[in-house]
């Protein structure tokens, strides 16, 4: 079932690798569809990992979507509708890394409390 709760995560890697094989950037394609083959690791560093990956594949969908719509207003075209979908994708793909918030998943990767998490 703990499939079922990181598939967020293997949309997001997908995405990313999408975007990287449309701007031509094979090393970061690779990147992308290999970072979730870190969650067979079921060790804590592993969910952090994954976490900060998200994380800096959240900005970079932002850092896109900002790039873009500077291109498209200066060229008079509409981007409204373009930033959003991008800033969605930015949403979600920081979000799936909440999916350890679920006890199984927090078992699994070994993720106590705050507190026993500074006692480790």
């Amino acid at each position: 079932m703990n499939i079922v709760r990181l598939f967020p995560i293997f949309v997001s890697a997908f995405l990313l690798a999408a975007h990287f094989l449309r701007a031509r950037m094979y090393p970061l394609v690779a990147a992308s569809l290999a970072f979730p083959f870190l969650l067979l690791i079921p060790r804590r560093w592993a969910a952090r990992l994954v976490q900060v990956i998200l994380v800096l594949g959240a900005i970079e969908w932002v850092r896109t979507a900002c790039m873009l719509a500077m291109i498209r207003r200066a060229s008079g075209h509409p981007w409204m509708r373009m930033a959003i979908i991008l800033g969605a994708v930015a949403l979600v793909t920081a979000a799936s890394g909440l999916v350890f918030r679920f006890e199984t998943l927090r078992d699994r990767y070994k993720l106590g409390d705050d507190e026993t998490d500074l006692e480790q």
